[in-house]
């Protein structure tokens, strides 16, 4: 039975729109689970939509809509990047969805029923943009008297009767969680932020609102909602299965491998959360990752300032493939990251063009001209061909440590040490100049070229899938030999074996307008503007 491997996204808000931050994200659980699949995993990969709270309400009413009429139409523009980026998950979720309501139900009862939830009278601070309370410390005075909350958002003074989590008595049970499972959160780095948060005492946390009434109702009080964020979170086990905690699903994919969320929401997902599944008898996931944010030029990305990064406007231009490069290797994930057109572009080029791309078009119209567009018949291997076949041989293990970590930035460099090394072991054997002097020497170095190419090509499919596709196509790799585990000696390329005619798979960009602003709301595919900004 294979292994399995859970991973989520966070649900995105609806009253947002698509962006590079959302893209971001998806693409970093997209290239996780087609590794762990790759690697021979039973992967479940779950994305989706946060479709309650007084934000939506508010935003539904501006646009003379019912919110649920709100919801249908904005969860589909997190929909509809789903092809575009080429992404690869197993269940797309709503709040709104009947299963989901359940599942947010029953866990309320639960923790009624333990005791961790009583009815009280909730005053402070509230920001209605960030569905988040804030302490009296944490706040700054804005513009005309106004409380600002550390994310920018304006607060208000809020009373009302309300529901609350007994948050308070959970501070110890959680510090020490945390002692145990010291990779619960990464990077380090945020959870030293969370650790100091939880030491500074915790309070109990409202559940419930009065205000409005578009959430979901607190069973047996429906002058009540609930929490956006106790719905909110209970998604990740609504998607396998909760409440049946008996059913194949959950009992396979509960609790799950990692949380990929932003720095932003990072408190959400590591205090209240596992909080609330302890206190209702679940386990709590076993990751929570929080990834930094990105800037544009190095100037904060706002609509305010009109530099927002349609994600579909970078594929549109760079194409998909090299999009997904460029955003999982020029930052290190978890770090925050800046775009620039410039960089991009170097990245396209040098990397990929004049990296793989050359690698392997060098190569294989080499075989095309020299081998009859076969598989050639490789001689005695010379140390120089052992070092670079053994460190092709090493790639997957390195690449599975990286995986692992949620390193991808240094996945692909341990990919790109091998594209570098092969670059430079055929500028050093100079297979052009054998084939005039020692074709039976031309043709080992050739295969050492295909099959190391065949092992870089394997380990990238999840970050370029399209183009790694390709390239194993031009390998003659068989559809059904493209996993890890065929990175074998007895599966290596057959000689002999015919190849097709070798095509480009990287072109190299260019463009004369180095420096100028990303295009921003470019006509869609059917001609009408598509703003994801």
């Amino acid at each position: 039975m294979k292994p399995s491997y859970y991973i989520t996204t966070p649900i995105y808000y609806v009253n947002d729109r698509p962006h590079i931050g959302h893209a971001y994200t998806s693409l970093a659980c997209d290239v996780l689970a087609r590794f762990k699949r790759l690697d021979g995993y039973d992967v479940m990969f779950l994305t989706g939509t946060d479709e309650h709270g007084q934000k939506v309400a508010q935003t539904a009413a501006k646009e003379g809509m019912e919110p649920q009429a709100f919801t249908d139409k904005y969860s589909q523009t997190f929909r509809d990047l789903l092809k575009p980026l080429n992404l690869s998950n197993d269940d797309f979720i709503r709040t709104t969805e009947d299963r989901h309501i359940k599942a947010c139900e029953v866990l309320w009862n639960k923790l009624v029923e333990k005791g961790e939830i009583y009815l009280g009278k909730y005053e402070g601070w509230y920001a209605v943009r960030d569905e988040a309370y804030y302490g009296e410390d944490e706040l700054t005075d804005g513009p005309n008297g106004k409380k600002i909350a550390p994310s920018g958002a304006e607060c208000a003074w809020m009373e009302e009767p309300s529901y609350f989590f007994r948050l308070s008595a959970w501070g110890d049970k959680l510090l020490d969680f945390y002692d145990k499972h010291p990779d619960f959160i990464l990077p380090t780095s945020r959870r030293n932020e969370v650790i100091s948060f939880v030491k500074a005492g915790l309070k109990d946390l409202s559940v419930s609102r009065t205000s409005f009434d578009w959430g979901i109702p607190v069973p047996n009080d429906p002058k009540h909602v609930m929490y956006v964020w106790m719905d909110a979170l209970t998604n990740y086990i609504t998607g396998v299965g909760y409440p049946d905690t008996k059913s194949e699903s959950y009992q396979k994919r509960w609790p799950a491998d990692v949380h990929m969320v932003g720095k932003d929401i990072l408190r959400f997902h590591t205090v209240y959360w596992p909080a609330f599944l302890m206190a209702a008898d679940l386990e709590p996931p076993k990751r929570v990752f929080a990834h930094g944010w990105w800037t544009n030029n190095g100037q904060k990305i706002s609509k305010s300032l009109g530099n927002t990064i349609n994600p579909l406007d970078l594929i549109r231009t760079y194409g998909l493939d090299q999009t997904r490069y460029y955003m999982l290797r020029n930052v290190a994930f978890g770090n925050d990251g800046d775009f620039s057109r410039k960089t991009m572009i170097d990245t396209i080029n040098g990397h990929l063009a004049n990296g793989l791309g050359n690698l392997a078009q060098r190569s294989l119209s080499m075989i095309s001209n020299n081998c009859n567009g076969k598989i050639p018949v490789p001689g005695a291997l010379t140390e120089a061909d052992q070092v670079l076949l053994d460190k092709a041989a090493a790639l997957p293990g390195q690449v599975r440590k990286e995986f692992n970590d949620q390193a991808f930035h240094r996945a692909l460099d341990a990919i790109w040490d091998v594209v570098n090394a092969s670059n430079k072991y055929m500028d050093e054997q100079a297979p052009w100049i054998l084939s005039k002097s020692d074709a039976q020497r031309m043709n080992t170095v050739l295969y050492a070229l295909g099959e190391t190419i065949r092992h870089v090509a394997v380990v990238a499919q999840p970050f370029m899938p399209d183009s790694m596709d390709k390239l194993l196509d031009q390998l003659a790799v068989p559809k059904e030999q493209r996993m890890i585990e065929h990175l074998s000696p007895e599966l290596a390329l057959k000689p002999g074996t015919d190849l097709p005619a070798p095509v480009g798979i990287f072109p190299r960009y260019v463009d004369g307008t180095e420096g100028a602003k990303v295009p921003q709301k470019k006509a869609g595919a059917k001609g009408k503007p598509f703003n994801l900004g």
